[in-house]
């Protein structure tokens, strides 16, 4: 079921005939690449983008609460050894809740401090988990970092090259909010019955983890894999149409154009695949777009860029959807916020297509 409206919103809009995107009124094209993400973070909790002393002291926040809880870490290498990395994700943010400082305060400010450490923590959950199971020693978050650059740092034990910092920054802005989307409505849903902060974002993150939603980015970044040279992508194509399967990184519920973030993404691919010296990836995803667009008329959305450019960067094909995760977390909890601020539980209808009025049989009758 789309196109049902479920909640009053100011955080983003979309227009999907024209292909916009909104975040509280600001165009994305203006957006990417001029702003940063801690200065989303700000738009989307507060409506506005912060003045330079706003930004500090935001910024001043998050890299004060990106170290995790002495349990989380003691359970780290449980969750390497034992999980994928967004069930290792759901179970560290629902385990999160016992260590926040506000505790179950459940007031606006209270809520929007727990909001900023979920924002400020979840990169160094993913960087841990991956340094565990690769046996490699944890990387302790350096504040002196922006958001994007920590976490390559944390991830890949150096720091980040600045261009490389700055273009996971924009993909960051770029997933920072999108709507009502799956994720989302699960939250708001969540958070309409007034449950806490981290049981709506722990339901996000589980609505995430679906191929269907979150996990079309790894999806493109295998479909890559197995096309291998572009020469192969028109018959990769066509077997995957003939056979009925979807192409990951395709189609948009909602767009019935260019997806506005694939227009920044694009570029982005092509300008690593420059730097780095290896336009492979680039290349492939080039000819898969046309493939895809001659042979069935789809527009690549916003996760079929982004594999290509997490690739580059370094990020292994099943960290993708947790980075997914970790741009949303402001938006969800954003969305959060705004469900508490004007509460009315949500509780869709359903029709009902099953048997009626039936005649009850007591047990030793039915045959």
């Amino acid at each position: 079921m789309r196109e049902v409206v479920a909640a009053e919103t100011s955080i983003s809009d979309i227009d999907g005939a024209n292909g916009r995107l909104w975040y509280c009124g600001y165009d994305i094209h203006d957006l990417a690449g001029n702003v940063s993400f801690e200065e989303v973070v700000y738009l989307l909790h507060h409506r506005e983008l912060p003045t330079a002393s706003q930004l500090e002291e935001l910024t001043d926040f998050l890299s004060g609460e990106r170290d995790p809880s002495a349990f989380l870490a003691e359970l780290m290498p449980t969750l390497a050894e034992k999980t994928s990395p967004m069930s290792m994700l759901r179970t560290s943010v629902s385990a999160s809740s016992a260590y926040d400082p506000d505790g179950w305060e459940e007031s606006d400010e209270a809520n929007l401090r727990k909001a900023y450490r979920l924002i400020a923590k979840i990169p160094t959950l993913i960087a841990m988990y991956h340094r565990e199971r690769t046996d490699q020693d944890f990387v302790p978050p350096n504040p002196k970092l922006s958001h994007a650059a920590n976490f390559l740092a944390m991830l890949h034990g150096e720091e980040p090259e600045e261009e490389d910092a700055k273009i996971l920054d924009t993909t960051l802005v770029l997933y920072a909010d999108h709507t009502m989307n799956a994720s989302t409505f699960t939250a708001r849903i969540i958070a309409s019955t007034l449950a806490d902060m981290f049981s709506a974002v722990t339901g996000a993150i589980a609505a995430l983890k679906g191929p269907l939603h979150g996990g079309a980015n790894e999806g493109a970044m295998k479909m890559l894999e197995e096309v291998g040279s572009p020469e192969n992508a028109r018959d990769y194509i066509r077997g995957k149409l003939e056979r009925h399967e979807k192409i990951m990184g395709f189609g948009h519920p909602v767009y019935k154009t260019e997806d506005p973030r694939r227009t920044h993404l694009r570029p982005l691919s092509k300008e690593l695949a420059d730097r780095k010296g290896d336009p492979t990836w680039y290349e492939l995803s080039d000819a898969i777009e046309k493939a895809v667009m001659e042979e069935k008329g789809l527009y690549a959305n916003v996760d079929f860029y982004a594999a290509s450019v997490y690739h580059y960067l370094g990020i292994p094909d099943d960290l993708m959807t947790p980075i997914f995760a970790l741009a949303r977390m402001a938006g969800w909890t954003a969305h959060v916020r705004e469900q508490y601020a004007d509460n009315r539980v949500i509780r869709p209808g359903s029709e009902y297509v099953g048997p009626k009025n039936r005649t009850f049989v007591p047990l030793d009758e039915r045959g």
